[in-house]
């Protein structure tokens, strides 16, 4: 698949980001995952959501793929890098990404989508603000929503939705 000005999407990729959200709530954590990838689209590293399972509510995989790319890629090999997801990041995220100098996010699903779900299931929007990375790190090219990894993306937050009623 290609987005006009924004090159290739691997949907492999994105489908790897849905089955790591998947584990993560299979694991009795909120449902997020991603891959880095490197300029020729290898998966360098992958990471689900960890907040319950490491009882650190900043134990979001983004963070843990930043972190690989510090400690891993020249700042050139970063900024030629893609992040897939499964949703948009947070503002946490979306600074480190951003202080990283990580290339483009390709989201399955948008912060603004994941907001409106969880209002029309009467969940509050969460402890932080959802806000588009781009209004938090604003050079960062952004691909989201991408379909129809958003419409998966919603049934499984709707499973972990009911899972918190």
């Amino acid at each position: 698949m290609t987005v006009a000005g924004t090159g290739t999407i691997d949907e492999g990729h994105l489908r790897r980001c849905v089955a790591l959200a998947t584990q993560a709530l299979d694991n009795g954590d909120d449902p997020f995952g991603s891959v880095l990838v490197d300029a020729d689209g290898t998966v360098l590293a992958e990471a689900a959501n960890r907040e319950t399972s490491d009882a650190d509510p900043t134990a979001h995989p983004e963070i843990v793929l930043v972190k690989s790319a510090i400690a891993h890629l020249t700042p050139a090999q970063r900024a030629a890098s893609t992040v897939y997801t499964s949703g948009e990041h947070c503002p946490m995220c979306a600074a480190a990404h951003g202080w990283a100098g990580l290339g483009r996010v390709v989201a399955a699903a948008s912060a603004s989508q994941l907001a409106e779900w969880r209002a029309s299931w009467g969940l509050p929007a969460g402890p932080v603000t959802p806000l588009p990375i781009t209004d938090v790190a604003p050079d960062v090219v952004v691909i989201s929503p991408v379909a129809p990894f958003d419409a998966q993306m919603r049934e499984v937050h709707r499973r972990a939705a009911s899972r918190a009623e």
